[in-house]
């Protein structure tokens, strides 16, 4: 997959991680969070750091809401030098939940086809290369329209963008008519789309787990990422949604859980680690609660990745 780079032209492979003296942990794991930008977008940079992150996500506007302010110079150009300065890398931008890229309504499809346009232009002026989007519900009119709906709505977007900043769809929890649960319609999105470079998936393991595959045990594990090659293709993963699942295996309940206290499972998690699909960032959007903290599942995650947890 040709991928976009931190000033937003594109490039091949992965980045280069950044250990910070941490030679216990194996060289391949990037593991981040989403990060708040509460206060200036840059400050999202100083709270990745702080959490010992190799790569982290953020959102760039309000995350339930059609509207956004535009960005400011200055907290673009502090962005910009700040995960400059950092070095870590990737940074990833998350669309807004409402988006319904699959919509049968054609006033939301319309809006969530501009959305996507705009976030775009956003993410090439911060240098964010990739943005993530979840794909939507068809709304009962059909698996097959829905992914037509999909594959329309990334061609208008692409058409009419030359950025080269990549889009990531994120894999559904198999809940009532949510597109691109299954491998299989993932994979038929990204056959139909003709800008192979430009279109990736996010794989998130709450998800995959809720819609039935198996991520906890090692046979699971290998079949489902087997399935995911076969249908989407290792080299079409940008990155990889690390969250443990509060709902049981093809619940279709997507609620996130810490590292290793779901259904998933510490197991789970050690296999996942140091599967096939660490070779992109792993990034958490784990609860932070009274039982654990951010820095709590990084702990948890980095030391299942050095196969030291027990």
């Amino acid at each position: 997959m040709v991928v976009a780079g931190s000033d937003g032209a594109p490039r091949s492979g992965p980045s280069t991680p950044v250990l910070r003296n941490r030679d216990w942990v194996k060289a391949m794991v990037r593991l981040g969070f989403h990060v708040s930008i509460s206060g200036s977008i840059d400050k999202s940079v100083d709270r990745a750091l702080g959490l010992g992150c190799d790569s982290f996500q953020i959102f760039t506007r309000n995350p339930r809401s059609w509207g956004f302010r535009n960005l400011k110079e200055g907290e673009v150009g502090a962005f910009r030098e700040k995960r400059r300065s950092s070095g870590l890398d990737p940074v990833y931008d998350h669309m807004p939940y409402i988006l319904n890229l699959a919509s049968p309504d054609d006033g939301i499809y319309s809006k969530s086809v501009g959305s996507l346009a705009a976030e775009l232009r956003r993410c090439t002026m911060l240098g964010v290369p990739y943005v993530i989007t979840h794909i939507g519900s068809h709304l009962g009119s059909g698996a097959e329209r829905g992914v037509e709906r999909v594959v329309s709505a990334l061609d208008r977007v692409l058409q009419g963008d030359g950025s080269g900043v990549a889009i990531l769809l994120e894999n559904g929890s198999g809940s009532a008519n949510k597109v691109g649960s299954r491998f299989e319609e993932l994979g038929l999105i990204l056959e139909g789309v003709g800008w192979t470079g430009r279109v990736g998936v996010c794989l998130d393991t709450c998800h995959a787990y809720a819609a039935g595959y198996d991520l906890g045990t090692g046979e699971g594990l290998a079949e489902a990422i087997d399935t995911f090659d076969g249908c989407v293709g290792l080299d079409r993963l940008g990155v990889v949604h690390l969250n443990d699942s509060v709902g049981a295996l093809g619940s279709g309940v997507d609620h996130h859980e810490h590292i290793g206290l779901g259904e998933i499972g510490r197991d789970g998690f050690r296999l996942i680690l140091g599967s096939r699909l660490s070779r992109v960032p792993m990034i958490m959007e784990t609860p932070v609660d009274v039982r654990r903290g951010n820095e709590g599942n990084m702990d948890v995650a980095r030391s299942l990745a050095a196969g030291v947890g027990g």
